[in-house]
């Protein structure tokens, strides 16, 4: 029997059934079945969100910590079937599902415990027997909006400070993955939440995200996903006077410089690259190699690329799992398409792979010989595709790696510390990793980028608050 899963709204479960889960492992395999939200339901759980604020936004901390470490202990003792549910509907492997996971719990950990942290501070005025404070109060109704790739990460690491502040909450997720989305909400939901503090609508965007934008009662909106969305979610706000917060991608660079360790190198760019399926916003889909290391790290990769196992990221042999449908399959293929007309050199990969189950299958590519004008250089693909840019030494590769329009992430492999230090200091990216991964950041720091990734104050950590909370100043004059 297809389980069916119903929008969250006003502490009521509501809807009928209006799209399919499929497993992009096995296009034959459906997740379940979920309500699809319209516009009057999106307009009544904005309703239910503001009504719920004035008492949760007054609420004591010790309730919203019991509330989110309630959560995270729940989630933590269910890694490994939320991380399955996981890995079958988005489709990377078991193990980055199971991760992601743990990622989650993390999260709401670590903002349960935010809620007993949360400080002002108290100054003397100017003027004589005038005290001043600063306090930080919750900002409102948020509304919520993520991606695909990162199914319970990325909604926990919104969800968890809005709550942990005293906000409530209208989440919609992407379409491909409501399991994950709603499993969350019904965790947090049964840990005790009032109604109306945290109301899920799933749907399409072009009708939830749209009353969402449209409506002047939400306070903030905080979202993850497309330049273009993004743009819109800008431009709607401003309409609305409201706060708004975008995560939009990247075309991250991996610099290689003649004196790196090529193990480390090659390993960086192999997880960066390829793992979860190329599917992530900070992946290294830039190599930018020196001259004289170039063709070792360009044979030495293809060598690793060679031995990875592409399957059913339900398998625990596999590497690397599905591109997660078969909308995203053809963008990747497209762009492949794009790359070699463009006079790129097809060094490896590149097709689609057939396996036991009909699935969205792809070989990790990669292109040499390439340019950074290329549009392939220039554009976010969002699939397991990589191009080496030659360069000649390290100034050439600081400023290829610069010459793009995004910001997100950007790393540096070496040996040198005068060249590490500086590419820390120089790249113009809001997070820099040197011999790391470009993908792959602590759930406790900022996360978030400059220039087109990026817009607004940082996710994550102890920043977060600068997001999801206003600063109220205040005088008293005590006579």
């Amino acid at each position: 029997m297809t389980l069916f899963r119903k929008n969250l709204i006003d502490g009521e479960w509501l809807g009928e059934a209006g799209s399919r889960n499929i497993n992009p492992s096995n296009t034959g395999d459906v997740v379940g079945e979920y309500a699809s939200a319209g516009a009057e339901q999106a307009r009544q759980a904005i309703a239910a969100a503001k009504a719920a604020f004035p008492a949760w936004s007054r609420s004591a901390p010790l309730v919203r910590h019991a509330v989110l470490k309630k959560a995270s202990d729940e989630i933590m003792a269910r890694k490994d079937e939320i991380g399955r549910s996981l890995a079958r509907e988005e489709g990377k492997t078991l193990v980055e599902g199971i991760g992601e996971t743990i990622r989650a719990a993390q999260l709401f950990d670590f903002f349960a415990g935010e809620t007993l942290r949360l400080s002002g501070e108290t100054v003397p005025s100017v003027r004589p027997g005038v005290g001043v404070e600063m306090t930080r109060e919750a900002v409102g109704v948020v509304g919520i909006i993520t991606p695909w790739n990162f199914p319970i990460a990325i909604p926990a690491w919104k969800i968890a400070p809005a709550l942990a502040y005293g906000n409530t909450i209208v989440f919609k997720p992407a379409e491909l993955v409501p399991e994950s989305a709603w499993t969350i909400v019904d965790i947090l939901h049964r840990a005790g939440l009032p109604k109306g503090v945290l109301n899920l609508v799933m749907g399409k965007g072009s009708i939830v995200g749209q009353a969402m934008l449209d409506s002047p009662d939400l306070n903030a909106i905080t979202f993850t996903g497309s330049v273009g969305t993004g743009k819109r979610v800008a431009a709607a706000s401003v309409e609305h006077m409201r706060k708004f917060q975008l995560e939009m991608g990247g075309k991250n660079p991996l610099v290689v410089l003649d004196d790196a360790d090529l193990v480390v190198a090659v390993d960086c760019a192999l997880n960066g690259a390829y793992f979860s399926t190329g599917q992530r916003c900070t992946a290294s889909s830039r190599l930018v190699v020196t001259e004289g290391i170039h063709d070792r790290f360009v044979d030495a990769l293809k060598d690793r690329m060679g031995s990875l196992v592409v399957g059913d990221a339900l398998d625990a042999k596999t590497q690397i799992g599905p591109v997660v449908d078969g909308s995203q399959l053809k963008q990747d293929e497209d762009y492949i398409a794009i790359g070699s007309k463009e006079g790129a050199n097809l060094a490896f990969g590149g097709g689609r792979l057939d396996r036991e189950t009909p699935g969205f299958y792809l070989q990790p590519t990669l292109f040499t010989e390439t340019t950074n004008a290329m549009r392939i250089s220039r554009e976010e693909i969002f699939g397991p595709v990589a191009n080496v840019i030659r360069v000649k030494d390290y100034d050439e590769a600081l400023a290829v790696a610069n010459d793009t329009p995004f910001g997100l992430t950007s790393g540096i492999c070496t040996s040198s510390l005068k060249h590490a230090t500086h590419f820390k200091r120089n790249s113009e990216a809001g997070m820099v990793m040197v011999n790391l991964p470009t993908a792959g950041v602590d759930f406790h720091v900022p996360f978030g980028g400059r220039k087109g990734s990026s817009y607004g104050p940082r996710e994550q950590g102890r920043y977060a608050a600068e997001f999801y909370t206003t600063v109220k100043t205040a005088y008293t004059f005590a006579g």
